[in-house]
């Protein structure tokens, strides 16, 4: 249930139709329902979106907690496209939606009436969002596209690993994230365009240029050095000391001297003051010149105590650091707790869930976080609400529908 305060969050009344499934569409909209917009999520019967049914946890075998992780806020319609009624209601929720979000394969929305063209006629103010691993045009766009496929094309993995080693996927769908990431932003310009100029606009967004967006930094190398990036492991190439480093404890901890401002409250903080003003090392250009023996002496500073004293003393100096945690570790860290990030739900046949929530802190009214939805929950709930069909027409529907 909306709380009364939800009715002044920053999207509320905002309607959004989601044709998206797995993660990068729904990731975009799982964002713009923590703004609070109205996400009703198309999905096909019987099985709806395919996290749904993808190999569930250990001990968890009767519960969709993959859909969980993406899917919160959100209302469950299903509709089967190949049924004439069923998609001549998809088509009319369509035209009531300021936002329409689809990750379908290319032609697909156009095949069943629910393309851009087929739309915007009808609904002038329409933002049309096409969110795909390579775009809508060009050699590839026919291409099936999953995280670890951008992953490998876009050079990631190239420089992710140990030098001596294969290239390594990151153990996160990063790529996915960050395309819902920017369709998401481009909405929200699309919708402030919108209420200025009274047009709506199509958005064509790629996985594939995504991720090398955010890769910017490291294209440096190659876009004017003309130097293409190797694999450095856990070191930085630019800066030394950059390394994780092993402790008594048998933890790992990394640490990073940004530049030469840090390197002496390092050299305290590892009780090395006779390392301030080698001359050696007085530079990052020297140190990167020492690396290896620089990277030998830290090695053997950090495994001679535990990652609690280590860890205090760094963070005494300010001394960027920080203890290598697995996944459970990093959402009972201290300052995750404070910020409240883990929310728990109630969910109808899961019980209490966990979801990781919004990551921004904003004054003035938020959106209520709700329970991922069930497959179809609101199929009839919304027919009502978004086309004003009265009992009969509802009735009269399911008697035609597949």
């Amino acid at each position: 249930m909306m709380s009364e305060d939800s009715s002044n969050s920053p999207l509320f009344g905002l309607k959004v139709f989601d044709m998206t499934q797995i993660i990068a569409g729904p990731f975009c909209t799982t964002m713009l329902a923590d703004l609070g917009a109205e996400i009703v999520k198309l999905e096909r019967p019987p099985y709806g979106d395919d996290t749904r049914t993808v190999g569930r946890y250990k001990g968890r075998e009767n519960h969709e907690d993959y859909f969980y992780a993406n899917n919160r806020s959100k209302k469950s319609i299903t509709l089967n496209l190949k049924n004439e009624v069923e998609r001549l209601a998809a088509i009319a929720l369509a035209k009531e939606a300021d936002v329409l979000v689809e990750n379908l394969a290319i032609g697909t929305a156009e095949k069943f009436g629910l393309g851009w063209n087929d739309l915007k006629k009808e609904n002038p103010k329409l933002v049309y969002c096409s969110l795909s691993g390579f775009g809508q045009t060009g050699p590839y766009k026919n291409r099936v596209a999953l995280d670890p496929i951008l992953q490998s094309i876009s050079g990631m993995m190239s420089v992710t690993g140990v030098p001596e080693g294969e290239p390594m996927q990151l153990g996160a769908p990063v790529v996915d994230s960050i395309a819902g990431m920017f369709a998401a932003s481009t909405i929200l310009g699309a919708l402030h365009s919108v209420q200025k100029e009274g047009k709506g606009r199509y958005i064509d967004i790629s996985m594939q240029d995504s991720i090398l967006s955010v890769l910017g930094p490291r294209m440096g190398e190659i876009l004017q050095a003309g130097i293409t990036p190797e694999r450095h492991g856990n070191e930085n190439p630019m800066r030394v000391p950059a390394n994780t480093y092993k402790t008594k404890d048998n933890k790992d901890i990394t640490v990073i001297v940004q530049n030469d401002r840090y390197w002496e409250p390092f050299c305290i903080a590892l009780k090395q003051k006779k390392w301030i003003n080698d001359p050696r090392f007085s530079s990052m250009e020297g140190r990167r010149n020492h690396r290896d023996f620089i990277d030998e002496i830290t090695a053997e500073c950090f495994i001679s105590n535990t990652s609690n004293y280590w860890a205090t003393r760094l963070e005494s100096q300010r001394v960027p650091f920080a203890i290598v945690n697995d996944y459970k570790d990093a959402l009972e860290d201290a300052q995750v707790q404070h910020r409240q990030l883990i929310k728990t739900i109630s969910h109808p046949t899961s019980g209490k869930i966990r979801v990781v929530g919004p990551p921004w802190k904003m004054s003035g009214t938020q959106a209520d976080i709700t329970s991922p939805p069930l497959l179809g929950e609101h199929t009839m709930e919304v027919l009502k609400q978004w086309l004003n069909w009265n009992d009969d027409q509802i009735q009269d529907f399911k008697n035609k529908k597949s």
